[in-house]
């Protein structure tokens, strides 16, 4: 019988976090804050229930519906200061909550309406980053963040946000991703960002596998080389229900293809019915690299730890399968294999060794 494991607890622990997005983590106050200096109109202008609209309106079992919700936030992560004010504190809120490491995305073309540059954006965000990581290690936390420029699927700039994330590998983005709608968006039409990237060596990830099924999945393999599936969840349908593997499933698990699984995140879009009906069950059972995500921190109003809990609490883990899946994220990371190994070896294993019986 594995103990209880407690809530604050695994606040302590270290945990490592691949798909988290900036414009899916802000702080309620800051958004109200932020609205009122640029004159956008809320739900509310209570902060503790404009948390709450987000969870509901979120809450929809559509992925369209639930995109609907970022209107709220992009609108007001226009500006420098804004852009840089909202990753400092995406880097505190990480870090409070025990994240040692983490990779988080936005799209620059989505920030673009006060006249910012592309570049402008990123330096804003990674401005930010370095100030929230300067002051988590003040208040004695560690983290380290990596960030991940993402292209909209349905829009036509691949090409351009992959030459700018190219551009700034050296300044702290280490990876690529798209995102958006699935249905009748498939990756393929990104096909040239992708081939560029890999004659620049550039790690990328891809949304796949969320609301839309296998082919997504295939796709974002087979046809643009993704290093990892952002969510793939859908792979169980390439599960047998006595867990026999179809050759993709068995491609993905061989290949050790990460898997960015977002409990909370996949409930409220309809990918999976429940936390209990969530194959990262199955997917841990059958080997496949999986890790634990939040995707939209503000929209399921969840955490790192909080994602953790529910797993503890529905699949009965323990500290041993809570360090199996931060190592696989931390081994599934965009940053050199030195670095990765070093948090490995000098800080997630020494904490969970003193927990593990």
């Amino acid at each position: 019988m594995v103990a209880t494991i407690r809530y604050e607890d695994i606040v302590k622990v270290p945990k490592a976090l691949l798909h988290d997005h900036l414009d899916g983590g802000l702080r309620p106050a800051t958004i109200v804050e932020l609205a009122a200096e640029v004159g956008h109109e809320l739900p509310t202008t209570d902060p503790e229930a404009l948390g709450r609209w987000f969870v509901e309106a979120a809450d929809s079992g559509s992925l369209e519906r639930y995109l609907e919700t970022f209107a709220h936030t992009v609108a007001v992560m226009q500006t420098g200061p804004a852009l840089r004010r909202v990753a400092r504190e995406c880097a505190l809120d990480l870090a409070a909550d025990g994240v040692v490491y983490a990779e988080v995305r936005f799209a620059p073309e989505q920030h673009l309406e006060q006249d910012l540059s592309l570049d402008e954006v990123v330096e804003a965000v990674l401005a930010g980053f370095a100030e929230g990581t300067a002051q988590a290690v003040e208040a004695g936390l560690t983290i380290r963040v990596g960030t991940l420029l993402t292209a909209m699927r349905h829009a036509a700039r691949s090409q351009e946000i992959a030459e700018l994330a190219v551009r700034h590998r050296d300044a702290g983005v280490v990876g690529f991703d798209i995102a958006g709608a699935e249905a009748g968006f498939p990756p393929t039409r990104h096909l040239d960002a992708f081939e560029y990237l890999q004659r620049e060596n550039f790690h990328f990830t891809i949304h796949a596998g969320e609301a839309f099924g296998l082919p997504s999945i295939w796709q974002a393999i087979q046809w643009c080389g993704a290093d990892r599936l952002g969510h793939g969840v859908r792979i169980v349908d390439d599960i047998a229900p006595d867990g026999a593997l179809g050759r993709l499933a068995a491609y993905v698990r061989d290949k050790r293809i990460p898997l960015e699984l977002c409990p909370s995140s996949n409930v409220q879009t309809g990918a999976v019915a429940s936390i209990a009906d969530h194959p990262i069950g199955l997917l841990r059972d059958l080997r496949f690299r999986a890790t634990v995500n939040t995707d939209n921190r503000l929209m399921s109003g969840t955490s790192m730890s909080r994602e953790m809990s529910l797993l503890v609490e529905t699949f009965g883990y323990g500290w041993r399968e809570l360090q199996w899946f931060t190592i696989n994220a931390m081994k599934s990371a965009f940053i050199p294999f030195d670095e990765r190994l070093r948090i490995i070896d000098e800080v997630i294993k020494p904490a969970y060794a003193k927990l593990l019986p």
